[in-house]
């Protein structure tokens, strides 16, 4: 027995000497010294350095360093290269040996010591520096010139440049075919001349789907939009694929350029697409102190009949809060068809069921509409349709029925960097809608302005976001507009730190309704503490008028507070705190949570 306790412990001993010998680092030490003082020399080069990447890995076999100590040779020289020094010195000695002389058939058991020494040389300046010939219009980077440091990177940059200029000048088979690159050590300079054959005018050719897909090929050219015959653009080109990639029927979208032209210079340019999942779901959650929680879901199909068409479901619960008073429901569909008159012209077609609780008003409504929405560049987008809806409106003028035909328009211009945490940029939202009743007749218009700006500073640590709202109902009286028509003040939509719709008009009696006009700002410091942590400052400003802006029928509010953020990779998760600073319809502090910024 004694004798097994002895053997067990011996081989425990041993399995722990293996398992720690496992663990051991590659190396035990790695010395890296440059010579000179350029810190960015410096740095370029231990970040090109394989063996700096491996040092303190336990994983790495001694023939890996072995292998990296003789790569590093190569990708050093390169660093030297892409800071102007051609005239450098690498030695790389692994246990006191210089690595290029061991054999790689010949690496040691285990590997002590490495040492990298560079002696950078003298940084080399352009003498000469040509690119010809250069589109017309077009000069040479400002980097690539007589007397600038002769960065290799300056050289490939020029050049790739000077390709892309001649492409975006119809020139697509634009090529470097002539190089002369030679270093003169005596004064320290470089002379580079490269030539280019920019080749003919090329137009596009063909589109020629390579794989198969769910989405049907002719609806694919039409969406595409690629035109045979227009002179060739890459941003053209970028436009086909983005074109194919927002319908969200394709996970992956490539085109490649034919390598031979065909007759008359035409290029065919060669599709492949792979399908994205047809169905999706999601759903959100948001909660307010006063109107309790919010939930909501939707569900997607993104090619429901072979043409790419989307069929998008939404519904939602709000203001939950324990009790049914107070509860608002809406259930919405939208089938989006694709370039249905043309490239960049959708069509839409939806229908919605709505009930709302609010504290101005109860609604019962159904109807749908139908329209086109028009993309007119990557940041300036429309949309008008035909609408109907018959309504059941109960406020303080009793119960009303309204049979509405309208003619809701948008358009917007989307600058941001981001749409859930943006920090520069530019967003304007113009909605007009004429509509008419034809139960009472009455005709007028409903017009909504949402501007909004961002500001960066210090990379983005700081962010300055301002908004400004501005509402007016045009052509009929207050009391013959839908109640939701009309405007009303407070909330996380317009004044945080008062109860939702909490300003409206008082028409006596203790009776109240919306305004015609409406005129709102908010202002944000946003302060990113670290990569998950932000910290945010605010005030919210609005003021409601009766028949007309300023005129003093409603009044005015102003909120203010403090926000926390945690930032994921589906944006913000945000908590606002605010306050009432002065206005009618205070109620305390009010707690706002949701997931992106709050404008």
């Amino acid at each position: 027995m004694m004798r097994a306790n002895r053997l067990t412990t011996a081989m425990g001993f041993l399995a722990a000497l293996a398992l720690s010998a496992a663990a051991a680092p590659a190396f035990d030490r790695l010395d890296f010294a440059v010579g000179g003082d350029d810190a960015r020399v410096a740095a370029a080069l231990e970040s090109a350095s394989l063996l700096a990447t491996q040092q303190g890995d336990p994983d790495t076999d001694p023939r890996d360093v072995l292998a990296a100590a003789r790569a590093d040779y190569g990708r050093l020289l390169n660093a030297l290269y892409s800071e102007g020094h051609y005239g450098g010195v690498i030695h790389i000695l692994v246990d006191g040996q210089e690595a290029a002389g061991i054999s790689p058939f010949a690496a040691p058991a285990r590997i002590g010591r490495v040492q990298v020494n560079v002696t950078p040389g003298p940084k080399f300046r352009f003498d000469k520096a040509e690119i010809l010939p250069l589109a017309p219009g077009t000069s040479p980077a400002t980097d690539f010139r007589s007397g600038a440091i002769a960065r290799s990177t300056a050289i490939q940059g020029a050049v790739s440049t000077a390709v892309e200029d001649w492409r975006d000048a119809g020139r697509a088979k634009a090529a470097v075919t002539s190089q002369s690159i030679t270093a003169d050590h005596r004064d320290a300079t470089l002379d580079a001349q490269v030539g280019l054959t920019p080749g003919p005018i090329v137009r596009f050719g063909n589109l020629v789907q390579l794989t198969p897909s769910a989405v049907r090929a002719e609806r694919i050219a039409r969406i595409a939009g690629l035109r045979t015959g227009l002179i060739f653009s890459p941003a053209r080109l970028a436009l086909v694929a983005e074109r194919l990639r927002r319908t969200g029927a394709f996970s992956s979208v490539s085109l490649t350029e034919a390598e031979v032209l065909g007759p008359g210079n035409r290029m065919d340019i060669a599709l492949s697409v792979a399908d994205e999942k047809p169905r999706r779901f999601g759903f959100g959650v948001e909660l307010q102190s006063l109107d309790g929680l919010a939930v909501s879901g939707y569900w997607l199909h993104r090619n429901l009949l072979g043409g790419a068409e989307r069929l998008r479901i939404d519904a939602e619960i709000s203001g939950i809060d324990g009790t049914l008073p107070g509860m608002d429901a809406t259930l919405a569909a939208r089938l989006d068809i694709p370039a249905a008159f043309g490239t960049d012209t959708d069509a839409f077609v939806t229908l919605d069921a709505e009930y709302t609780d609010d504290p101005a008003f109860r609604l019962y409504q159904g109807g749908g509409s139908f329209g086109v929405h028009r993309r007119f560049s990557a940041r300036l987008d429309g949309e008008l349709g035909l609408a109907y809806h018959y309504a059941i409106y109960r406020d303080d003028l009793g119960t009303r029925r309204f049979s509405l035909v309208s003619a809701p328009g948008t358009l917007t211009w989307d600058g941001r960097n981001s749409q859930l945490d943006p920090s520069t940029g530019l967003y304007l939202n113009a909605d007009l809608e004429p509509f008419h009743d034809i139960s009472s007749g009455i005709t007028g218009a409903r017009a909504w302005l949402d501007g909004r700006a961002y500001y960066g500073l210090a990379e983005d640590r700081f962010v300055f976001a301002g908004r400004v709202l501005v509402g007016s109902v045009i052509g009929a009286d207050a009391t013959a507009v839908p109640p939701d028509y009309l405007f009303f003040s407070g909330g996380g939509g317009t004044v945080r730190g008062f109860p939702y719709q909490s300003l409206g008009i008082d028409i006596g009696g203790g009776d109240t309704i919306g305004g015609r006009a409406f005129l709102g700002a908010s202002g944000e410091l946003r302060y990113r503490v670290s990569d998950t942590i932000g910290l945010v400052g605010f005030a919210d400003i609005g003021t409601l008028g009766a028949a007309s802006f300023l005129d003093g029928g409603g009044g005015t509010q102003i909120g203010a507070g403090v926000g926390l953020r945690y930032y994921t990779g589906l944006g913000p998760i945000r908590l606002d705190v605010a306050l009432p600073v002065s206005g009618p319809g205070a109620d305390g502090a009010q707690l706002y949570l949701g997931i992106g910024q709050s404008f």
